[in-house]
C-alpha cells in the first residue's frame, strides 16, 4: 500500500465523511465537498464538485417519483465534476457504497477518477450498515489521511458516550417508537436505527438492525400503535418536515393513532441527525433518550434538535392514508 502523505489533498464527497474529517482534527485537509456537506459550517466554504441529477425542490412524493424515475431507468442521482476534481489533484476522495439515492456513489467516484489524466487517488468508500460499521469506516478514514491514533479515539468516544445514554435510561421502562425516515411514502429507519432506538431505552416498531431502511404504510403505523413517533426525513430540517406532516392532520387514521392523541409525536432534523453514519449518530441517540425519557434524559437537544409536535386537525377525511 503507498505510504500516506504528511498532508494529503482530500476531497470528501458524503456529508458523514466531512463530518468525520472535522471530528479527527482534520478538516484542513479537505479541498473539495459534496453539494450536501454542510457541516461544520467552515466547510461551505470549499467548493462543491456534485450536483443531483433531479429538482430537489418540492414535496416528498414528488422527489420520491423523481428519484425513482432515473433509478428504474438505470441511471445515477448525481454526478461528480470530473474537470474540477481533475485540477484539485487530491489524495484522498471519501464516498460511499451504501445507498445510490443518498449520496454520490462509488460508482459515481470510479467513472470520474477514470477520466483523470493525471494520479490516481485513494478511493475510501463508506460501507455503513450498523455502528459496527460505522466504526470500521472511522478508522479506515483515519488509517487514509494517516492519523490512526484520532481514528481509534473517535470510535472510544463515542462508544463512551452511547454507553452514558444506555445508563442513563437503564431503570426506565422501554417505549415502542415509530421512526420515520420519509414521509410519502412513508419509510422508517433501518441500518444502525433500531440500535439507537435501543440504546436510548426504546423499542423499534419497524426496521432491523444492519437491514435497509423499509417500506412502510400509515395503516402499518396504526396498526403497531407505538407509544412514540419520530418524524426525520432523511435530508430535511424541522421546517421542512413540519410542512411535510401537516397534511396528516386532516386524515382519520392519524387523529386515532395513541401517539398523536397523548401528544408524543416529534419532528427532528433528520438532516443533521439520524440519517447521517458519523459522529453526530451520538447526539442522536441522546434526542431519542430526551424524547422518550425526558424525567431522566436531559442532554439540551430540546427545542433545538428536534421539537414536539401537536398537530391540529383541520377537517376530516375519513378515507385512511395509505
Amino acid at each position: 500500500m503507498a505510504k500516506t502523505a504528511p498532508h494529503p489533498r482530500v476531497v470528501s464527497l458524503i456529508a458523514s465523511a466531512t463530518e468525520i474529517l472535522d471530528a479527527l482534527g482534520a478538516g484542513d485537509l479537505q479541498v473539495a465537498r459534496s453539494h450536501e456537506c454542510d457541516y461544520p459550517p467552515s466547510v461551505k466554504k470549499l467548493p462543491a464538485i456534485t450536483r443531483p441529477k433531479f429538482n430537489v425542490e418540492g414535496a416528498s412524493a414528488e422527489i420520491d417519483t423523481r428519484v425513482r424515475d432515473l433509478v428504474e431507468r438505470g441511471l445515477s442521482v448525481y454526478e461528480v465534476d470530473a474537470e474540477a476534481l481533475e485540477k484539485l489533484k487530491p489524495d484522498v476522495i471519501l464516498t460511499q457504497d451504501q445507498c445510490q439515492v443518498c449520496a454520490v456513489s462509488l460508482a459515481d467516484v470510479e467513472r470520474a477518477v477514470c477520466d483523470l489524466v493525471e494520479g490516481r487517488p485513494r478511493i475510501v468508500s463508506a460501507h455503513p450498515h450498523t455502528m459496527a460499521d460505522i466504526y470500521k469506516d472511522i478508522e479506515r478514514i483515519a488509517d487514509a489521511i494517516g492519523r490512526p491514533v484520532a481514528g481509534k479515539k473517535l470510535v472510544a468516544s463515542m462508544r463512551e458516550r452511547l454507553a452514558d445514554v444506555a445508563t442513563v435510561v437503564a431503570t426506565q421502562p422501554k417505549k415502542r417508537l415509530a421512526f420515520i425516515e420519509w414521509v410519502d411514502p412513508p419509510m422508517s429507519g433501518g441500518h444502525w436505527m433500531p440500535e439507537l432506538i435501543g440504546t436510548a431505552g426504546g423499542i423499534s416498531i419497524f426496521g432491523t438492525t444492519g437491514e435497509p431502511s423499509p417500506w412502510i404504510t400509515w395503516k402499518d403505523v396504526a396498526a403497531a400503535d407505538p407509544d412514540v413517533i419520530v418524524v426525520a426525513p432523511c435530508g430535511y430540517d424541522i421546517d421542512v418536515t413540519r410542512r411535510e406532516v401537516k397534511p396528516l392532520a386532516r386524515y382519520e387514521l392519524w387523529q386515532n393513532l395513541r401517539a398523536v392523541r397523548t401528544h408524543q409525536v416529534y419532528l427532528a432534523d433528520g438532516n443533521a441527525y439520524f440519517n447521517r453514519p458519523g459522529p453526530r449518530l451520538v447526539d442522536s441517540a441522546e434526542m431519542l433518550a430526551e424524547i422518550m425519557h425526558p424525567d431522566v434524559a436531559d442532554f439540551g437537544y430540546r427545542g433545538e434538535g428536534y421539537i414536539q409536535y401537536k398537530l391540529i386537525p383541520a377537517g376530516v377525511i375519513t378515507t385512511k392514508a395509505s
